[in-house]
């Protein structure tokens, strides 16, 4: 099979597509024919080191939709041919987080594309028990799109915050998965969003997903205008995942009792926080990681329905693979850049 491999960590030049073993389904496995993949931030990731990789030469791609190749003899309640999409926190099922239903916290935890092969490949091995069943209707390029990025941002502001009617969210990074979903996620759940961008039509974009209020973080002091949009009450929620860049300030928008909900790090992983706000404002910081295949399930059927739209900046073949990266490094898309492998 077709697959875009990197055989050491590095910048995009590693990437290579090359000829690689189809894999075979174990007992309780499925063998996935991708048809979409997202690319996320986790598989550069990979691609520079950041994270643990193994085994080399490694496929990154943790946002994967397709049909069932094959089925290990173990698996029930699947089919081959079936649409599906594949939720990409991976979980032992037997820790006692798993056992509480909580397998984002799992302790033998993985992402599909880090630990295992992913899906920038024509096929990829996953265990059934992380593939969702597509609804009627739904395509493969939207059901990728809203498989890691907007599982994450449903599970920070419904699970985590969680956000409530009538409240007030500052949502970072609105061209990012994660940013573009959270909008729709906070509007469908009542909120008022003051989304930030770098640029006026990634602004406009945000104003149609839904956002109420727009701040340009290249020309404006986000701080200071969400102290005049709020008349200096400040935010319930902040949606963090752009990290030390953004940290102290992200900290400062909250109101009294304001949680800042964050998933990522991308300017870097060190935070500083004033201790005396924290308590004296009874302000929250709580971590949010991933999403469940119960969330996945939630998203797709909200598709589905017409109550989320997955935000597609542009779909592009395997070999583009390396250019893809380099658009999502350099913030240069506004929602979901999706590989089609098998195109």
């Amino acid at each position: 099979m077709k697959a875009a491999v990197f055989h050491e960590h590095g910048d995009i030049d590693v990437l290579r597509v090359e000829e690689m073993p189809k894999p075979t389904p174990g007992p309780t496995d499925v063998v996935i024919k991708v048809r979409a993949c997202g690319a996320n931030r986790l598989d550069t990731y990979s691609r520079a080191g950041r994270t643990k990789v193994a085994p080399m030469p490694h496929i990154a791609g943790s946002e994967i939709a397709g049909e069932i190749e094959a089925l290990g003899e173990a698996v029930s309640g699947l089919s081959a041919g079936q649409a599906v999409a594949v939720a990409p926190y991976l979980f032992c099922g037997q820790c006692e987080f798993c056992r509480a239903g909580e397998e984002v916290l799992c302790l033998k935890a993985d992402i599909i594309g880090l630990g295992s092969q992913g899906g920038f490949a024509e096929y990829v091995r996953v265990p059934a028990s992380s593939v969702v069943a597509l609804p009627k209707g739904l395509d493969f390029v939207s059901a990728a799109a809203v498989s890691l990025a907007t599982i994450t941002a449903w599970h920070m502001l419904v699970v985590r915050a969680p956000l409530q009617p009538g409240q007030d969210v500052l949502v970072h990074a609105a061209g990012s998965g994660v940013g573009s979903a959270a909008i729709q996620i906070a509007r469908l759940n009542g909120a008022r969003v003051i989304a930030t961008a770098g640029s006026a039509e990634k602004l406009e974009q945000a104003r149609k997903l839904g956002a109420d209020e727009v701040i340009n973080y290249n020309e404006q002091d986000f701080l200071q205008e969400v102290r005049r949009i709020t008349g200096k009450r400040g935010v319930d929620v902040v949606v963090e995942h752009i990290g030390e860049q953004t940290w102290e300030k992200s900290v400062a928008c909250l109101a009294r009792r304001g949680r800042l909900v964050t998933c990522g790090a991308t300017t870097g992983n060190e935070g500083k926080v004033n201790l005396w706000t924290l308590f004296a404002k009874e302000i929250a910081i709580i971590g949010s990681y991933g999403g469940t295949r119960h969330d996945l399930a939630n998203i797709l059927k909200l598709v589905a329905m017409g109550q989320i739209q997955p935000v597609v900046h542009g779909t592009y073949p395997l070999e583009k693979l390396g250019e893809v990266q380099q658009m999502m490094e350099q913030r240069q898309q506004f929602g979901k850049l999706i590989v089609t492998p098998g195109a």
